[in-house]
């Protein structure tokens, strides 16, 4: 723990609130770099904060593309955590693999969910028709919560002009067993459509049909024009979210 973070601890338990260390963290880096570039919050995570204890969480979906090659640039070794759910598009286990060798990313692992926990929940693999919330805490949240064990901190690609709960994304955040690295909390589309032009990276090839934000194929829809970027998940649904970021995965410490 350094100085700067004690003192902060210090005066937080003379104000009667305890807050965990790592929240102190997360809080100091956040501010540190609350107008940094990407790349140099990536690298200072990676490489300063972090290092050898933090993973990529990547979908190798719609918009994954910039950020796995900024990683790749940084340090191509790094675990990349792709959660292969069983219900993904055929399109982005190509686009998974296609990246991953494009990229030199030579440690990207691919996490399942349990076959004794998928037999006994969806026995007939139709569990997200019932219960979407109990499909995506079977075949994402645990498989997610054991693969995150052993790290400290992961990156994720969210950003805050995806609206809900993303609005005010910080770059560094705490949960409840983690610290979350938020890169490119402040790009919009336009920067994410110009450094994929600027580094001539491909598309994920759904994206030219209409898919603008993807996730598995059974609650993954086209969006219309002027639709919200996530009006295609969960269409008809209250939900949002998958659940990684949530209070059932990790809570917000």
């Amino acid at each position: 723990m350094n100085a700067r973070v004690a003192s902060l601890e210090r005066e937080n338990e003379a104000a009667g609130e305890l807050v965990p260390e790592r929240a102190l963290v997360a809080r100091r880096l956040a501010v540190q770099f609350s107008g940094a570039d990407a790349k140099d919050i990536l690298r200072h995570a990676i490489e300063t904060a972090f290092p050898g204890r933090i993973a990529l969480v990547s979908s190798f979906g719609a918009e994954s593309v910039a950020l796995l090659h900024l990683v790749s640039e940084i340090d191509a070794a790094l675990p990349v955590i792709f959660l292969d759910t069983g219900k993904h598009f055929a399109q982005t286990l190509s686009y998974r693999k296609k990246l991953a060798r494009q990229f030199g990313l030579i440690n990207v692992r691919d996490i399942v969910p349990e076959k004794a926990k998928l037999a006994r929940r969806d026995p007939e693999g139709d569990l997200w028709k019932r219960d979407a919330d109990a499909c995506c805490t079977l075949r994402k949240v645990e498989p997610l919560r054991e693969a995150l064990d052993g790290f400290d901190a992961w990156i994720t690609g969210r950003k805050q002009f995806h609206g809900g709960g993303r609005l005010h994304l910080p770059a560094f955040e705490a949960s409840a067993r983690h610290v979350k690295v938020n890169p490119l909390a402040r790009w919009r589309q336009d920067d994410i459509d110009a450094y994929r032009a600027a580094h001539d990276l491909p598309p994920h090839p759904l994206v030219a049909q209409g898919y603008p934000s993807i996730g598995c194929w059974p609650c993954t829809h086209p969006v219309a024009a002027g639709e919200d970027i996530r009006a295609g998940r969960w269409r008809g649904a209250a939900k949002t979210e998958c659940g990684i970021h949530g209070r059932g995965f990790n809570g917000t410490a």
